[in-house]
Parts: structure tokens; sequence; C-alpha cells
């Protein structure tokens, strides 16, 4: 097993106040949770994944502690294999999973801020919690063991107000065949190659009104290249991408099947479609000049009654077996140690990511962003289902 100790090459982010505090006034249930209640596929491709309650259940379940809300934007097959400890250890729970994009869950929640729906959130980006934050949506909760997460990886006040679990990155997914269709050989390493003319109508890239991964790649560029460069690239990128779509995960997984020549995603997703199809058919690159990236957190929703089993959660939620569960998938976790780098990515997958990035900053800018993003590129953004 090799440990990956996360260094100082990972600025820590600047955060602000404590806004609430929750401590928890009781052991969890001694009879704990139930089975989950999934949702489709169909949630990887935009489209929410999530179970309704019945309109008369919808005050109870408010306070009831066997019934569990988690709204997510983890992968759905991640959801299954993480959550699969969770409900052994708590059989009598039954736990709605509302999973969706980045962008759709966190405007999801903030649609819901006055009568909030969702008990915890669980591996949502870092920048959307901190949106969450500023709108005096979470609650201060120190999960047990949050001592040992790094200080990069959570909130900076004494009770965080929210605790991250890993970082995910830019990537994207080459499909070498489809290249060759077109008479191109070369496999584009950096975003500068990803403007050569030759790849017009070739890439397909992640909205990031929608897409976590969209938001940290156009963050990423406009940090590493300044603003009014950064501006000038995505121009130039715009005339080669043929689609902008709502899922971080579609591009990958279309570049895989053959759709596009080139899938902008994130790293875990590309090296996993990658190995689908094999290494003669698709290449996962991370790009030269670096990844832009975020963390994936977890925290607790305000509301008027908290529940045991949501705190209960959150100290499972970055306990040591589901860490090490993160580090299965992703090089960089939340307490610095992985059980090996996954296979694809780079030995010292910390200096694959661009620093510094000011997730605060980032989050309070946020809607400017996507409003400038809109207004030059939403033209060619896939259609909602």
């Amino acid at each position: 097993m090799k440990k990956l100790i996360v260094t100082a090459c990972m600025l820590a982010m600047v955060m602000s106040t404590l806004t609430g505090c929750v401590k928890k006034t009781q052991e969890s249930p001694s009879e704990p949770a139930a089975g989950t209640v999934q949702g489709d596929e169909s949630a990887a491709q935009g489209e929410a994944s999530t179970t309704q309650l019945p309109a008369n259940e919808t005050q109870s379940a408010a306070v009831n502690e066997k019934e569990l809300n988690i709204y997510t934007a983890l992968e759905d097959e991640q959801v299954t294999d993480y959550l699969t400890e969770f409900k052994e250890q708590n059989p009598d729970v039954t736990i709605h999973i509302t999973r969706d994009s980045t962008g759709i869950i966190t405007s999801k929640l903030l649609a819901e801020k006055d009568n909030p729906i969702a008990d915890v959130v669980w591996g949502l980006s870092a920048t959307s919690l901190l949106v969450l934050k500023q709108n005096d949506m979470l609650e201060g909760y120190a999960p047990e063991g949050v001592d040992r997460i790094l200080p990069e990886f959570k909130d900076a006040a004494e009770v965080p107000d929210w605790v991250g679990i890993d970082a995910w990155e830019t990537a994207w997914l080459v499909n070498k065949e489809v290249l060759k269709s077109k008479g191109i050989d070369t496999v584009p390493a950096s975003y500068e190659d990803l403007l050569d003319p030759k790849y017009e109508g070739l890439i397909a890239m992640p909205n990031p009104a929608s897409s976590g991964t969209g938001l940290l790649t156009v963050n990423g560029i406009l940090q590493l290249m300044g603003e009014e460069k950064g501006w000038e690239y995505l121009d130039a990128l715009d005339k080669n991408v043929a689609v902008y779509t709502h899922s971080g995960s579609q591009p990958a997984k279309e570049a895989a099947s053959g759709e596009y020549g080139i899938g902008i995603s994130f790293g875990y997703r590309c090296i996993n479609s990658a190995s689908e199809v094999g290494p003669e058919i698709a290449e996962a690159v991370f790009p030269s000049e670096g990844s832009g990236w975020d963390v994936e957190a977890n925290a607790l929703i305000k509301k008027a009654d908290q529940k045991e089993i949501s705190m209960t959660f959150l100290d499972w939620a970055i306990s040591d077996n589901i860490m090490q569960k993160y580090a299965e998938n992703y090089p960089i976790v939340a307490i610095g140690v992985g059980s090996g780098v996954p296979e694809g990515y780079a030995q010292n997958p910390v200096d694959q990511l661009i620093k510094p990035m000011d997730f605060e900053n980032l989050a309070k800018n946020r809607e400017t962003t996507l409003d400038e993003w809109t207004l030059r590129y939403d033209a060619k953004s896939a259609q909602k289902e």
C-alpha cells in the first residue's frame, strides 16, 4: 500500500467564519437504517435521479429518524458501491437519493432554501457548498474524525460548515479511432493543442452551468491564463466544440462510444471509459499545463429539526473504511492517504493541479462567470431532457 501525502502544494482555502453549530446529543440509533432507494442510470445523463416522498409524508419526514434524504453529485456506480457499508450498519433507515450533475443539484438546493428537502449533501463541490454557505443554508457540524481531515479539505471554522472527501480534476478522453477516421494521428496533450483547427466539431465539453466538471474546467483556465486571456482561449476553443453537455461524465462516455473524438471531462470518468473500450481505441489525457480542480465535500443542511441519522451519516462519510473506498477512485483524498495511486493517474497527482485555486472567491463569482459563459457559448448547449 502506498501513501499519498497531499503537500503544501495545494494552498489552504480561505474560509469565512462559522454560521451555525450542531452537536450530537446522543449515540446513533441502536437499530439504524435500511435499504437505499436508488435512482436510475438517467441521472448520469443530466436527469435528476430522485425518490419523491408522498405529499402527506413530506412534513413527517423532516423529523423521522428512519428516513434520510441525501443529495449528491457522485457518480451512480460510486453511490451504489460506497453506500453498501452504511446500509449494512443502518438496516432500518430508508435512504432517498437525489443524484444529478453538480450545477443541477446546486440549483435544486437553492430553489428549496425556504423549504429544504435534503437532510445532507454528500460529494458536492466545495465551490457549490460555499455558495450554500453564503446563502446561510448550512449548519455547522464537526463529524467524528474531522481532526484528521487536511485543512485544504474543510471549512476553516472550528465547527466546519462543510468537510471534503476527495479532489477531482479536468481531463479528457481521446478516441483515437475517430481521430484517425478524420486523418488525425496525434493525441492532444495540452489546452493549446485543443485549439488546432483540425479538431473542429470533434470536441464535447460539459456546460459549467449544470456540470461541476465544466465549471472547474472553466475556472481552471481563467485561473491559469487570467480573465482576459482565459476568455480569449475559451472563445477559440468554442470554435472546435460540437456540443456542451449537461453532465460532466457525458463527454467522456460519448467520446468512448465514438460519437466525438475528444470528450473533456474529469480524471475518474476518462480513465474508466478508456478502460472499458481499451487503450487501442481511447486514451485518457491530463492537460500538460495543469488541471482545474475542486473538492467533493459533505454538509448538513440547515433545518428547524435536525436528525441524529444525518449526523451519523456524516460521521460515516469520512470514516476510515469509506476513505479507502474514495481512494480506489481518486488519488487525492481528504486525509492525504490513499491505497496507492489508482491506475491511469500520474504518480504525482498533486503536481497536476492548477495552483492556487481560491474556492471562496470562485464561489462568490460563480454567477458572474456562468452568466458570461452562457452569453458567449450557450447556443451549442445540448437540449435539456
